[in-house]
């Protein structure tokens, strides 16, 4: 018998979102809490008292934290299933480089958000950077990061830029169309079964970003 797996999350999380993509790739039966991260409930608390953070998997009563760390998880605990990081370690490593890499770069994205004049137009120029970076020297002429399949970088990637897209919309900014191979990548990325039924709406999260920030 399974133990039980319980993902605390929020739909307009992007952590949140990948660890529900690799539950799903692997076909593992869970329930999904919702968090109300202004009222963050006393197990949340209890279950990551360091960093009082979505999204928590809880297996087994134990939890882990941290997406890139869940999704790993995910992967030696049900290994038999679909692979999300390559078995090969060279390749492993590399998708680790690479989500390291964007995980780095987070802070660059997301201060887009408070951006205004010059700022905003340097803060484009530099995500414009990040993603021709990543663009040519990861992705190149793939399909996906790993190859034919959707894997460990595109669930870490692949997430965040379905939100920096609405950040565009808010910010009235042009940052993708400049990237046509990553692009085309997004667009299958976001074609994956797994991947279309979870992520939120993009008007949905266009709405909500736009009411927090008032």
């Amino acid at each position: 018998m399974e133990e039980a797996v319980k993902l605390f999350g929020g739909r307009s999380s992007p952590f949140s979102c990948r660890v529900e993509c690799a539950l799903k790739l692997k076909g593992v039966k869970y329930e999904f809490i919702k968090e109300d991260l202004s009222n963050k409930s006393d197990l949340l608390l209890q279950y990551n008292p360091v960093h009082k953070k979505i999204p928590v998997l809880v297996h087994g009563g134990k939890p882990i934290v941290e997406s890139l760390i869940i999704l790993e998880y995910i992967d030696e605990t049900w290994p038999e299933r679909y692979p999300i990081l390559p078995k090969d370690p060279y390749e492993r490593s590399k998708a680790r480089f690479w989500t390291k890499f964007m995980e780095d770069k987070e802070s660059t994205f997301w201060s887009l958000i408070f951006a205004t004049g010059e700022t905003k137009e340097k803060i484009v120029n530099e995500n414009i950077e990040i993603l021709k970076t990543l663009e040519e020297h990861a992705l190149g002429d793939k399909m996906f990061f790993g190859g034919d399949d959707i894997g460990f970088v595109d669930l870490a990637i692949g997430t965040g830029i379905h939100w920096m897209k609405v950040v565009e919309d808010i910010k009235e900014v042009k940052i993708f169309e400049t990237c046509n191979p990553l692009q085309a990548w997004f667009e299958r990325f976001s074609e994956v079964p797994v991947v279309k039924e979870s992520l939120p709406s993009h008007h949905e999260l266009v709405a909500h970003y736009k009411t927090r920030m008032g």
